[in-house]
């Protein structure tokens, strides 16, 4: 592509030094590149003006409103949403480029997530191709305004896109955990401040269910090793949710 894209690329960042720069790089085609940074004692700044990105500085508070911020400070009306730790394929910057010069009627379109752990790529357990949407006009779009999951909501009609992400946000199990113990953290607070009704028993059916369904029925096993640690994982999120949900009642007194 000769002439960059009408897009604006929007990554949100902290201490993200050793992925931004993949990030950007991947992305050169846009003619737009933006950082909402959340006060990073890094060089991420740096690493990120040193690829043309523009720098905004606000502290992370919920997800969603964050995410709905970051998206408003783009000039273009085609908005492409990345994390750090990802990066757009050629494949995926060439099939934006067409779609751009055809022009569509969609509103947004769900992009491939080609999910790491380590180098080794899950292509199974519902993590291939788990298309979300990525690629959307920002005036068509908002983020759920919570905290951890937020929904993605789309006026309009989507579609899907081919080609792929590649999120290599896992660099080993230990950080798996640590993404899972910041995520439990988020889970339970929602629950608690929804007043959602949980239970010990529930919780483990929960547990039970989710691990049944990634190892089993979206096949995980066929990733071997690596499939039934993620579907362990997965079951492993309802019980840690529960326990620090049990702990949020407990503190405030709550039956």
């Amino acid at each position: 592509m000769a002439d960059k894209v009408p897009l604006s690329v929007v990554v949100i960042t902290k201490n993200e030094e050793a992925n931004i720069g993949d990030c950007l790089k991947s992305v050169q085609w846009a003619d737009e590149l933006i950082v909402v940074d959340d006060f990073s004692q890094d060089r991420t700044v740096e690493i990120a003006s040193s690829h043309n990105a523009q720098v905004f500085k606000r502290r992370m508070d919920v997800e969603g409103i964050h995410r709905n911020w970051a998206y408003q400070k783009a000039r273009n009306e085609w908005v492409l949403s990345l994390d750090a730790d990802e990066t757009a394929t050629p494949e995926l910057g060439k099939e934006i480029g067409n779609l751009f010069a055809k022009g569509t009627d969609f509103t947004g379109f769900a992009i491939p997530l080609r999910n790491y752990i380590g180098d080794y790529w899950v292509r199974h357990g519902g993590w291939y191709p788990a298309g979300k949407l990525r690629l959307f006009k920002k005036d068509n779009f908002k983020y759920e305004e919570v905290g951890v999951h937020p929904r993605a909501m789309l006026e309009g009609q989507w579609s899907c896109l081919k080609s792929d992400i590649i999120h290599k946000g896992y660099p080993n199990f230990s950080h798996f955990l640590e993404s899972l113990n910041r995520q439990t953290d988020e889970e339970a607070k929602k629950w608690f401040k929804d007043g959602r009704k949980m239970s010990q028993g529930l919780a483990a059916q929960k547990a039970i269910g989710r691990f049944f369904k990634t190892f089993v029925i979206k096949k995980g096993y066929k990733d071997g090793f690596i499939g039934f640690m993620v579907a362990f994982f997965a079951g492993l999120y309802q019980v840690m949710s529960f326990a620090k949900y049990w702990e949020l009642k407990k503190a405030k007194g709550a039956s």
